[in-house]
């Protein structure tokens, strides 16, 4: 281990990265429950969801501590899999068949992309100050996600956001972020996963007492799992199901719109992974002075890997996760970090009852923790030039308000250039970022 992946190097040890891995399992875990909620409105199997999403984190993050010796974890990506339930399948009335196909073919793009360096040249032209906001606009999202699982916001019907009314789930919520905040703040490891599990043994309670009911029509499921140690549910509802493309050439109108969508996938997923690569490795003080990643082509090719995977597998987008920065703060600074998160997300297969079970306003503390850890690289900025407050503040507004992680990348590095172009900076643009902002002007006028 400590010839492969260079410990003392490095200024770590065996002990240090195995700690680091289990504390960026346990502040990532939530997704094993989260993810087969999200995708399963779309309709794809909730427990053959729950498998692909245990393997295609430990693929993913697997080849990142092989191929780019980093301490990052890989899992399906919040947001994207919004996207792909929400807008693809339920708001463009396509199967969960079409995305994953979508997915696939936007993969294997994307491991052309990352082959030849297109994606760690796109990743190294953002400027410091967007890296830093993406990273913040990103734990805005989640925390407005978070919001909305839970069901604290979202009381007026017009406007969809206000407070709603405290139901049992609602105030069970509430109790689960503060006490996510009492054990952050109490520096407790696994403070994220401790939050769920209290929630959800309250939860537990709330129902054997009759404050909250089971009613499967409202999507109240019962929260006490029938076992804790099981083999794990098929995988055979979602594995291999991106090959069937059938549905793409039953006519013309549907490849045109296939054609559509997996640009679209490819545009989000491009930035989206980017953006987030962003976020993590300045939340994880990773960056060089000049802004650059060490092995960020390795790290964005073995993400590219990972989304062909998840495809494969029954999943949608893979890309590197914000909550390795907890690892990182625990000391993890090696490929053994990742390892470690790799070996927990395995071992997680074998307790399907328990996340499966898991309800939603139980994972929203993580979400909103994780939301507001985001924030916290904003005080390298000096927000009071203009010119950087103002790209910085609508990247970060745009991207929960848009529902986006992508549009909050677009509208923050136009906002970018038109302020460098006012200041009289025009030579600080360049020719990529130019390009760049062509294409972005251009899927605003066109998607």
């Amino acid at each position: 281990m400590e010839k492969f992946f260079k410990l003392q190097e490095h200024g770590t040890n065996v002990k240090t990265e195995v700690l680091a891995g289990i504390t960026t399992f346990f502040t990532m875990a939530y997704i094993l429950a989260v993810n087969p909620y999200i995708l399963s409105a779309s309709g794809l199997d909730d427990g053959a969801v729950f498998v692909a999403t245990a393997l295609v984190s430990v693929v993913g993050t697997v080849l990142m501590a092989l191929m780019a010796n980093l301490p990052f974890a890989i899992a399906p990506g919040m947001g994207l899999n919004a996207f792909f339930a929400f807008t693809v399948v339920i708001g463009m009335g396509f199967s969960p068949q079409f995305a994953l196909a979508a997915i696939l073919v936007e993969g294997v793009i994307f491991i052309l992309l990352s082959v030849t360096g297109i994606r760690t040249a796109l990743f190294n032209s953002f400027p410091m100050e967007l890296k830093v906001a993406i990273g913040a606009g990103i734990g805005a999202f989640i925390f407005f996600i978070g919001l909305q699982g839970a069901g604290i916001v979202g009381g007026n019907p017009a406007t969809l956001v206000g407070p709603a009314h405290l139901t049992t789930p609602v105030v069970l919520a509430l109790i689960g972020l503060i006490a996510v905040i009492i054990l952050m703040v109490k520096k407790i490891r696994g403070a994220l996963l401790i939050a769920i599990g209290i929630t959800w043994l309250l939860g537990i309670l709330a129902q054997l007492v009759g404050l909250y009911r089971v009613d499967y029509d409202a999507g109240l499921y019962s929260l006490i799992p029938q076992a804790i140690i099981s083999l794990p549910p098929s995988i055979a509802p979602t594995f291999a199901q991106c090959f069937q493309f059938g549905e793409v050439f039953a006519s013309s109108a549907n490849f045109f719109s296939f054609v559509v969508v997996v640009f679209s996938f490819l545009f989000v997923d491009c930035f989206d992974t980017i953006g987030t690569l962003m976020g993590v490795s300045s939340k994880a003080n990773m960056l060089k002075e000049d802004g650059t990643l060490p092995k960020a082509n390795e790290a964005l090719l073995a993400d590219a890997i990972a989304t062909t995977a998840g495809a494969v597998l029954g999943t949608s987008t893979a890309t590197t996760y914000v909550e390795s920065a907890a690892g990182v703060a625990e000391g993890g600074r090696t490929g053994l970090t990742a390892m470690v998160t790799a070996a927990g997300f395995a071992l997680a297969l074998l307790f399907s009852p328990l996340f499966l079970t898991v309800p939603t306003f139980a994972t929203a503390s993580a979400l909103l923790a994780v939301g507001i850890l985001m924030f916290e690289p904003l005080r390298k900025l000096d927000l009071s030039k203009l010119e950087v407050l103002i790209p910085v503040t609508v990247t970060v507004l745009t991207m929960p308000l848009f529902y986006s992680i992508s549009d909050g990348l677009i509208y923050g590095m136009l906002s970018w250039t038109v302020v460098k172009i006012a200041s009289g900076k025009i030579k600080e643009i360049s020719k990529l970022v130019w390009g760049m902002d062509v294409l972005f002007i251009l899927k605003l006028l066109l998607i």
